[in-house]
């Protein structure tokens, strides 16, 4: 072989090698962040330097929309790229279904390291928040808890941007070689809004940008952090927000129920591979590949530029599989941005490409209030929101969407109507959504966070339409997100008044008797609380949460006849329910069905077979009913799993007692004794 032969064959090797590394691929999430808070979409207020000079780096969208103001199902969005009349996660606990395109399972597919860093509860899987978040990632980084007394939400609930970020840098320095994918989640701008010094002195009257300020830090600490390991450049990173905040606009205190710009317009920015480490991973890659070109793709073509088409998040996830050279499933919905670059011919630093129409909806007013759903489209020139008395703005006008031209412009209202009904048809599923199969205990984590959830299916294209204009109830949903911060904070009594204010403006909205009856049974006012509940169960049948509270009430007043049926639709609706199908035990018990209480004790030990408490009671059950030689397993079990405790020893001393083994029956009273009543279990 020539000389010259071997020379080429080592490039091509060298260059194969290269091409092999695809870029390593970042997404950050910013919860609740307006974009009119951005300094790269022209915000005076100084809040997000570090963003800023990312912007310069980056492609900056500055007509981007979410297509659902609610953390679960915009990111459902973001990182399957379809919309939420497809996946169906229009609310929290509603499962992401596993067939659909998904964007940690298709990266792992082509060679990556996943992993998820998030900040709050909404978002941990293992909570049953936000189920099947998990499927792809090789590493998911949550395990919140529900909060308990005395306790902060930063160790409970949520966690601050800086230790989300220091888990995400900890992972990094840890991780196999290959090339990764992170998605790191900021939780930070969620109401309430308490930003960590010094940024609660610095805005004490603007707490929220507070908040934005802390996040930027955040995210600038991790930009320097990728840039001291090389990691910068060659990495496509995204970051965007889920949606934003109302913050008294049109009437809204947070989010959730409109849909106007301050809750859907969201910042942007995607950066792609810097030029010259692009041409180094990929310079050997086939030119008729049209998925990948390293300098048409590279972050020279889009660095700093503005580009003012209108865009929407269901497009990030085609975006960045595209500029990874990886193919788009035919399922996702969202289009590619990389065909808006500006033409390197123009000079310009803003580029608008043909119009794109933008989709957002929300099922939270009808989920949490039993109003209406909301659907908006915005095309050419107009905002137009489906809604029992549907509005119209023009939006080149009128930006800020104070003069509705519905009645004025009836003709281009109907035209809107119909196109808004035909795009939801045409990017609808068929396939039935997954059922949201949650506990109890995981529905009064979502109320305490100021949420609602039934037992419902996901989005359904027509039974949501119905019920009142949320335009006309606003302010119930403002005063029942303040009386949600009293029950989160346990200041049940200050809430109390403020949750009876919102039924009597409105007696139908489950949220308030759910706070309510909270409220009561965290006051032990148990017989006040039952009223409540039965409302609440009168109003929310599918809730599995609102029976559980009212059995809970009921066995507290020592109506346990009543408590049964209550807690036998709990566990059939929740079976993974330890603690309903424990207390139904309990309740069997004392109502004298002994056996049944012993087959909900085995229930949970099919799923927990190491449950002490289970394998407690079933033991008290069986030495109760005279069956000591059947509870001799469980009571040793549960003795062997809390060596300390003494109550699987003085059951264990009446079971041998009952067998006639008098030594062994001394023996466990005696090792009962000698733990003592006061010891940990």
């Amino acid at each position: 072989m020539s000389a010259i032969r071997q020379l080429l064959c080592l490039v091509c090797l060298a260059a194969g090698a290269l091409a092999a590394s695809p870029p390593n691929i970042i997404l950050i999430t910013l919860d609740t962040v307006r974009a009119d808070r951005m300094g790269f979409l022209g915000s005076k207020r100084g809040l997000t330097p570090n963003l800023d000079t990312l912007a310069r780096q980056s492609a900056i969208f500055t007509r981007a929309y979410s297509q659902v103001p609610l953390t679960a199902p915009s990111h459902a969005t973001i990182l399957t790229g379809t919309y939420p009349q497809f996946h169906h996660v229009s609310d929290f606990q509603v499962p992401l279904a596993p067939d659909l395109p998904y964007a940690p399972a298709i990266l792992r597919a082509h060679g990556y390291v996943t992993a998820a860093f998030v900040g709050a509860m909404v978002l941990d899987p293992s909570s049953q928040f936000a189920p099947g978040f998990d499927r792809g990632f090789d590493l998911y980084d949550a395990g919140f808890r529900q909060r308990g007394p005395g306790e902060d939400r930063y160790h409970t609930t949520e966690r601050r941007g800086g230790e989300v970020v220091a888990h995400a840098l900890t992972w990094l320095n840890q991780h196999p070689k290959g090339p990764f994918f992170m998605w790191v989640h900021l939780y930070d701008a969620h109401h309430p809004y308490d930003p960590p010094e010094p940024y609660k002195t610095r805005y004490p009257a603007a707490p929220y940008d507070g908040e934005i300020a802390y996040a930027d830090s955040a995210v600038g600490k991790f930009l320097t952090q990728l840039r001291a390991r090389g990691l910068y450049d060659g990495a496509i990173i995204a970051v965007m927000a889920d949606h934003g905040e109302a913050l008294g606009e049109h009437g809204e205190d947070t989010h959730g129920v409109f849909l106007y710009d301050e809750t859907i317009h969201v910042p942007l920015l995607i950066k792609l591979p810097a030029e010259d480490s692009t041409e180094k991973r990929s310079s050997e890659r086939s030119l008729s590949d049209k998925s990948y070109s390293a300098k048409s793709l590279s972050e020279k073509s889009w660095a700093g530029k503005r580009i003012d088409t209108r865009v929407g998040l269901v497009d990030v996830l085609p975006t960045i599989l595209e500029a990874a050279g990886i193919g788009v499933p035919p399922e996702v919905q969202g289009e590619s941005l990389l065909g808006l670059r500006k033409p390197a011919a123009l000079e310009t630093t803003a580029f608008a490409a043909p119009d794109r129409p933008a989709y957002s909806e929300t099922d939270y007013p009808h989920r949490a209030y039993h109003w209406s759903s909301l659907r908006a489209l915005r095309t050419g020139k107009y905002l137009y929101i489906g809604a029992q008395r549907p509005e119209l703005y023009d939006q080149t006008a009128d930006p800020n969407s104070k003069h509705d031209l519905s009645s004025a412009s009836t003709a281009v209202a109907t035209t809107l109507a119909g196109e808004l009904s035909a795009f939801r048809q045409r990017t609808r599923s068929d396939k039935e959504a997954p059922k949201s199969a949650v506990d109890p205990e995981a529905q009064q984590k979502l109320a305490a966070l100021g949420y609602v959830a039934t037992d419902a299916r996901g989005s359904n294209l027509d039974a949501q339409d119905t019920g009142p204009d949320p335009k006309d109830k606003i302010e119930i949903a403002n005063l029942s997100n303040r009386a949600n911060f009293l029950v989160e904070e346990e200041h049940y009594r200050e809430a109390i008044p403020l949750l009876q204010q919102l039924l009597e403006k409105d007696p139908e909205a489950p949220l308030p008797y759910t706070q309510l009856g909270r409220s009561y049974l965290s006051l032990k006012a148990y017989g006040k609380a039952l009223p409540v509940l039965r409302k609440l169960v009168q109003l929310n049948p599918d809730s599995s949460d609102a029976h559980f509270q009212l059995a809970v009430a009921l066995l507290a007043n020592g109506d346990v006849t009543a408590a049964v049926p209550e807690l036998e639709i709990v566990v059939e609706k929740a079976p993974r329910s330890d603690q309903a199908h424990l207390m139904l035990a309990t309740a069997y018990v004392q109502t004298d069905r002994a056996r049944e209480a012993v087959t909900e004790c085995e229930k949970v030990l099919e799923v927990m077979p190491n449950h002490y408490a289970a394998l407690l009671l079933e033991g008290r059950i069986l030495v109760a009913s005279k069956h000591p030689e059947a509870a001799l397993d469980k009571l040793e079990h549960a003795a062997a799993l809390v060596p300390k405790a003494p109550q699987p020893h003085i059951i264990l001393s009446d079971a041998y007692r009952q067998l006639g083994r008098k030594a062994e029956a001394a023996r466990e009273k005696v090792a009962a004794q000698r733990l003592g009543p006061s010891s940990q279990e």
